[in-house]
C-alpha cells in the first residue's frame, strides 16, 4: 500500500509509524484506520525484523481525534451511525493494546478524542513538556470511545476520570505524568532522541520476555488473582524453555552483556 496519511519505516529492530496529516493536526479518517490496519499487519509479519513499534507524529500535533469533516453529507432527516463508525475502528485499538511486541508512544503536540486512546493504547508512553490531553467529547455530546472508557480510570482513577471526561479540560503532560497517565513528560527539543533510544534499547532486549511481560500485567488488571497467578505460571514455564533465558543466565554468569535474539 502507498500510504498517505501515515509513514513507516523498520530498520534495526524499530518499526516507526508516525501519523501524517500536520495540516489536518493528524486528524483521524477511514483512511487513516484502512493505512494503520494494513501497517500493522505489515510489522507483524514474519520476516519484517521489528522488534519494538515506535509510534510517533508529523507536525504540531499527535491526533486531534476524529476528522469530523470526513463524514459524508446525509439527506434531511438521516444521522450517522457512530457506534458502525466505532464497530469498525475498535480492532485497531485492541490490536494495539495487546500488539505482540512492545509500543512506544511519543506524542509531541495535543492528543484529543480518540487521539487520547491511541496514545494510551501504547505500553510506554512519552510526551513533549509542550503536549496535552484532551478528552473533547462532551464538549460535542458525546461520552469517550476508542478504548478511552477502559484506560484512564485504570490508570488516573475515577475521580479524575471522571472530572476530565465531564468538564473536558486540558490535561498537560506533566500532570499525565504525576497522575501515573503517562510514564514520563521530556523537553520538547528531546521527544524524538528520548523516544529513539528508549526503542533501541528496547529493541536490543529479550522481546519474548517484554511480550509475555505486559500481557501479564494487562491480565492483572482485568482478571482476579487466582487467574493472574495461573497466567504468570504458564508464562514462566515458556520463558523458562526460550533462548533468551539460558542466554540471560550465561551472559549473567560471565559478566557480559547478553545478546538476545527473541526467541
Amino acid at each position: 500500500m502507498n500510504y498517505q496519511t501515515i509513514t513507516l519505516s523498520i530498520d534495526d529492530g524499530i518499526a516507526r509509524l508516525t501519523l501524517n496529516r500536520p495540516d489536518r493536526l493528524n486528524a483521524f479518517n477511514v483512511q487513516m484506520q484502512d493505512e494503520l490496519f494494513d501497517a500493522f499487519a505489515r510489522i507483524e509479519a514474519e520476516g519484517s525484523g521489528a522488534r519494538v513499534l515506535l509510534l510517533g507524529a508529523n507536525g504540531r500535533g499527535f491526533c486531534s481525534g476524529v476528522d469530523l469533516t470526513d463524514r459524508k453529507p446525509l439527506p434531511a432527516g438521516q444521522k450517522h451511525d457512530l457506534g458502525a463508525s466505532l464497530e469498525a475502528k475498535n480492532p485497531l485499538f485492541a490490536k494495539l493494546y495487546r500488539f505482540p511486541m512492545p509500543v512506544v508512544c511519543a506524542v509531541n503536540g495535543v492528543a484529543a478524542g480518540m487521539g487520547v486512546g491511541l496514545a494510551l493504547a501504547c505500553d510506554i508512553v512519552l510526551a513533549a513538556r509542550g503536549a496535552s490531553f484532551v478528552l473533547a467529547f462532551s464538549r460535542i455530546g458525546l461520552a469517550p470511545d476508542c478504548g478511552v472508557s477502559f484506560f484512564l480510570p485504570r490508570l488516573i482513577g475515577l475521580a479524575r476520570a471522571n472530572a476530565c471526561s465531564l468538564l473536558g479540560e486540558k490535561i498537560t503532560a506533566e500532570q499525565a505524568q504525576a497522575w501515573g497517565m503517562i510514564w514520563k513528560a521530556v523537553d520538547d527539543a528531546r521527544l524524538a532522541d528520548e523516544a529513539n533510544a528508549l526503542a533501541a534499547r528496547l529493541a536490543a532486549g529479550a522481546t519474548l520476555s517484554f511480550r509475555m511481560t505486559s500481557a501479564t500485567l494487562k491480565a492483572g488488571i482485568e482478571q482476579p488473582l487466582e487467574a493472574v497467578l495461573a497466567e504468570e505460571a504458564t508464562v514462566q514455564r515458556r520463558l523458562g524453555y526460550s533462548e533468551d533465558y539460558a542466554e540471560g543466565v550465561l551472559a549473567f554468569l560471565e559478566k557480559r552483556p547478553a545478546r538476545f535474539v527473541g526467541r
